[in-house]
C-alpha cells in the first residue's frame, strides 16, 4: 500500500482536502459509478485540461475474471481516434487500482436529452451522422462495439456525439474460424436478432442494426421494440415488428426500414446509409480521417526528414523493458500513447540486421511493392495497390536486442488498418519464415516450430532475451 499511497497523494488548498493522482491530474467529485469503477471529474495539474478518470477496482475485476475484457478496451480505444469517439488520453496503474485518464464531455448521455422525448428531425439527423461516421471508422478498424445505446453516447459542449464506453467491443482476433463473433452481449432492446439466437453474427452489422434502433428512439422518443415480458419483445425483435409513429417522414421511414432488417445479409452496409437521401442533408465528413490516415506522399515526406535526421552504421539497440513492452500482447502500459506509434507487428530473429533487410528488400519487391530506404536499418515498402483508404504503406525498422539477436517491426505508416492485418498475416510471415525465431504473441516460437511440435531452439544463452514471464511479473506487481 505504501508504494500505492505514494501515486495517490493529499493535497491541501484553501482550506479544502484534493487527491493528485500520480502528480499529473487532480481528482474532483464523482461522476458515476458502476459495478467495478467509479468516474470522477480532474483536472490537469499543469495545463488546467478537465478530464474524467475512471477508476477500476483490480480486486472487482480480477474476482469476475474481467481482466482481459479491461486490456481489450484499451486495445480498442487506442485505435479509435476520431472526432466522435471519447478519447482515451492515458492509463496508469497501481497494484490496487488501474486508471483510465479520458476526455471530459460535458453535455452528459444523449439518453438524457430523449428521456425528455423526442429529438427534431434536424438535430436527430445530425447525432446519426456523426454517430454512423464513428462507427464506420471503427469499422475501418476491425473494431466492433457491440453495446451502442443512447446510453453510451455522450454529447459536448459544442452539441456533437461522442460514442464511450467499449467495454463490450470486439476485435478480429475474437473471430472464430466460420469469421463470426459468438459472444452474446449488448442490452437487449438495442441488439440485433442475430445476436439474441447466439449462433454466430457479423459485428459490423450488429452495429448496424443498433444505430437503428437509436435513430428510431431519437426520432420517436421511445423504443421500437418493447413489452414487459422479455421473451415477447425478443419475439418482435425476431421478426422485426415495429410501428412508426405518424410524425415520420417519408425518407426517415425509408432509412430505418432499411437498417431494421432482421436478415442481416439484407440489411443496408453503411456506404449505402451515407448514399441515403435522408442521411446525406448537410453531412459532412469528419476531417480526423485524414489526419489519422496520412497519404503515402506525406509518409515519404516524413522518411526524407528521418533519413536526414538519423543516419546510422548499426541497429537502434533496443533496451530490455522496451523489449519486454512491445514483444508482450498483454497489458502494455509503457507506449500506448505515442502519437506517432502505428498498430504492428514484430519478430525476433537471429540472422544479423543486414541479412535481414536484404530478406525484407527481397520479399517487398516479390509482393510488387516499392522499396524506400529511410536509412540503413530501416525501410518503407510502398504498395501499388489501390486499397479502402489508399496505398498501403509500411514500414520495418530492425533493433539489436543482445549480439546475435534482433527485432524486427513493422507499422503502417498510410492505408487501411484491416489490409495491412491482412498483408503481415498473409503475406509477410509466410515470406520470411526462414529467418524468424518467433512472431510477437506465438507462445511456441516460429510457425515450423509451433506445426511440427519441435523445441524452440535454445542455441542463443536464455539470458539473450528478456522472458515473457519477466513481464507477467511486472505486470501483477504494478498493472494487471
Amino acid at each position: 500500500m505504501e508504494g500505492e499511497m505514494e501515486q495517490i497523494q493529499q493535497q491541501q488548498s484553501g482550506g479544502m482536502r484534493s487527491t493528485v493522482l500520480f502528480g499529473k491530474y487532480e481528482m474532483g467529485r464523482l461522476l458515476g459509478k458502476g459495478t467495478f469503477a467509479k468516474v470522477y471529474y480532474g483536472k490537469h495539474v499543469r495545463s488546467g485540461e478537465s478530464v474524467a478518470i475512471k477508476v477500476i477496482s483490480k480486486d472487482q475485476v480480477n474476482k469476475e475474471g474481467l481482466m482481459e475484457q479491461i486490456k481489450r478496451e484499451i486495445s480498442v480505444m487506442r485505435l479509435v481516434r476520431h472526432p466522435n469517439i471519447v478519447e482515451l488520453k492515458e492509463v496508469m496503474a497501481t497494484k490496487g487500482k488501474i486508471f483510465f485518464v479520458m476526455e471530459y464531455v460535458r453535455g452528459g448521455e444523449l439518453f438524457a436529452k430523449v428521456a425528455k422525448g423526442k429529438l427534431k428531425e434536424d438535430l436527430a439527423r445530425k447525432y446519426f451522422q456523426q454517430l454512423i461516421s464513428a462507427v464506420d471508422f471503427c469499422h475501418s478498424r476491425g473494431v466492433f462495439h457491440r453495446d451502442l445505446k443512447p446510453e453510451n453516447l455522450l454529447v459536448d459542449e459544442n452539441g456533437d456525439l461522442k460514442i464511450s464506453d467499449f467495454g463490450l467491443s470486439a476485435l478480429p482476433e475474437q473471430l472464430r474460424n466460420d469469421g463470426l463473433l459468438h459472444t452474446q452481449c449488448g442490452t437487449p432492446a438495442y441488439v440485433a436478432p442475430e445476436v439474441l439466437r447466439k449462433k454466430g453474427y457479423d459485428g459490423s452489422k450488429a452495429d448496424i442494426w443498433s444505430c437503428g434502433v437509436i435513430l428510431f428512439v431519437l426520432l420517436a422518443g421511445f423504443l421500437p421494440f418493447q413489452d414487459e415480458n422479455l421473451m415477447k419483445m425478443y419475439r418482435k425483435v425476431f421478426k422485426a415488428e415495429y410501428e412508426f409513429p405518424p410524425w415520420f417522414s417519408s425518407e426517415a421511414k425509408r432509412l430505418i426500414s432499411k437498417l431494421l432488417v432482421a436478415d442481416p445479409d439484407r440489411r443496408i452496409t453503411i456506404p449505402a446509409i451515407m448514399r441515403a437521401p435522408w442521411f446525406k442533408k448537410g453531412f459532412t465528413r469528419p476531417i480526423a480521417f485524414s489526419i489519422e490516415e496520412p497519404s503515402p506522399e506525406k509518409a515519404e515526406e516524413e522518411d526524407l526528414k528521418t533519413e536526414v535526421q538519423s543516419k546510422s552504421s548499426s541497429p537502434t539497440f533496443l533496451n530490455a523493458f522496451e523489449f519486454i513492452s512491445s514483444m508482450s500482447s498483454g497489458f502494455d502500459l509503457s507506449s500506448l500513447f505515442e502519437s506517432k506509434k502505428k498498430a504492428g507487428s514484430m519478430f525476433t530473429s537471429k540472422s544479423s540486421a543486414s541479412a535481414i533487410m536484404a530478406k525484407l528488400e527481397q520479399v517487398a519487391k516479390g509482393l510488387s511493392f516499392k522499396v524506400v530506404k529511410m536509412k540503413e536499418f530501416k525501410m518503407r515498402m510502398q504498395g501499388a495497390v489501390e486499397g479502402r483508404k489508399g496505398k498501403l504503406s509500411v514500414t520495418a525498422e530492425v533493433f539489436e536486442v543482445a549480439p546475435e539477436v534482433a527485432v524486427v517491426e513493422f507499422s503502417k505508416s498510410a492505408g487501411d488498418t484491416l489490409e495491412y492485418s491482412k498483408f503481415c498475416d498473409e503475406e509477410v510471415r509466410p515470406a520470411l519464415k526462414d529467418i524468424v525465431w518467433t512472431w510477437q504473441g506465438d507462445n511456441n516460437g516460429n510457425d515450423n516450430a509451433s506445426r511440427s511440435g519441435s523445441q524452440i531452439d535454445r542455441s542463443i544463452p536464455e539470458q539473450s532475451i528478456p522472458e515473457q514471464s519477466d513481464l507477467v511479473m511486472l505486470i501483477r506487481l504494478v498493472a494487471s
